[in-house]
């Protein structure tokens, strides 16, 4: 009787273990199907096909060999227009032969619209022509066009991302410790350092060992980590991976789920201007969960 009690205590033990588990599994799962909308959907980073850095005075925009901006494409005009940058603004004008929308409004033909200003990181004047989308963005001390095809190649034969088996062991209780400095000096991949908000250090324990990641506080509802760990280059991206952490509470618990690490833009594309992870976010641990590398960037 007691023989009988005591694996019927078992079988609903390891019952309760495996809904928790499916619970997480399910949890992660939902959380990738979201990551693959937001990659998909027209403002995502599967579309990207240009990068035009701007140079003072006049842009030309176009197919044509000749364009400051040339984006090659038999769908494209020649000569759509041109981009004039002057002191902290964008200007755009139309050539005399075509016109583009502007936040889905129409533009009349060789007429110009402000489309970026002075004090902003980028721009929400949203220009399309056709199946072509583009808007003004800030880097540092650069001024560029970032450029979409919404019917790119890249986006229509996406087949997602492949991912290591979730595992749970891989998420752990963390303390966010209150930063001594306020700024992250975070360097991107052109080269550029900027100072990033600083959150804190995060402490983790795996293995009965202590690591630490610092964190970026971007003012949104999570904190954000660039990373590298052991399986960077290898079965990951080779420039590290991205995860989003909880805020913490008053005391600073917080947690980590490294199966939630995502690639970077600059892994779908080489139009994108990505951080990297800082020295001491290098960690000595070879992570495989999450998102494996994709393609070949």
């Amino acid at each position: 009787m007691k023989k009988a009690v005591f694996i019927l205590f078992a079988l609903l033990i390891t019952h309760t273990t495996f809904a928790q588990s499916k619970n997480y599994v399910d949890s992660v799962n939902n959380w990738h199907k979201k990551r693959i909308d937001y990659l998909t959907r027209d403002n995502g980073w599967l579309n990207l096909e240009g990068l035009f850095w701007l140079h003072k005075g006049i842009n030309t925009f176009g197919s044509a060999k000749e364009a400051d901006c040339h984006y090659q494409n038999g769908l494209f005009p020649a000569k759509l227009g041109s981009f004039i940058y002057e002191g902290d603004s964008v200007i755009w004008k139309n050539a005399n032969t075509n016109t583009i929308t502007i936040n889905k409004k129409a533009t009349l033909k060789n007429e110009a619209y402000k489309v970026f200003g002075a004090g902003a990181s980028y721009s929400d004047q949203v220009m399309d022509y056709g199946q072509f989308s583009w808007v003004i963005i800030k880097r540092e001390d650069k001024v560029g066009v970032r450029f979409r095809n919404l019917k790119a190649n890249t986006l229509l034969t996406f087949k997602g991302i492949n991912r290591f088996p979730i595992n749970e062991n891989w998420k752990f209780k963390a303390t966010l410790v209150q930063p001594a400095q306020d700024f992250l000096m975070i360097t991107n991949v052109l080269g550029q350092t900027t100072a990033s908000k600083n959150a804190g250090t995060l402490h983790f324990r795996k293995d009965g060992i202590e690591y630490t990641l610092d964190v970026i506080d971007e003012g949104g509802p999570t904190l954000f980590i660039v990373f590298a760990d052991q399986s960077s280059g290898n079965s990951t991206y080779g420039s590290g991976r991205f995860i989003d952490i909880p805020k913490p509470d008053k005391d600073g618990n917080t947690e980590i789920d490294f199966n939630i690490a995502y690639n970077p833009p600059c892994a779908f594309t080489p139009f994108a201007t990505c951080p990297l992870p800082p020295k001491q976010n290098r960690l000595q641990l070879n992570i495989e969960v999450g998102e494996k590398n994709y393609g070949h960037h």
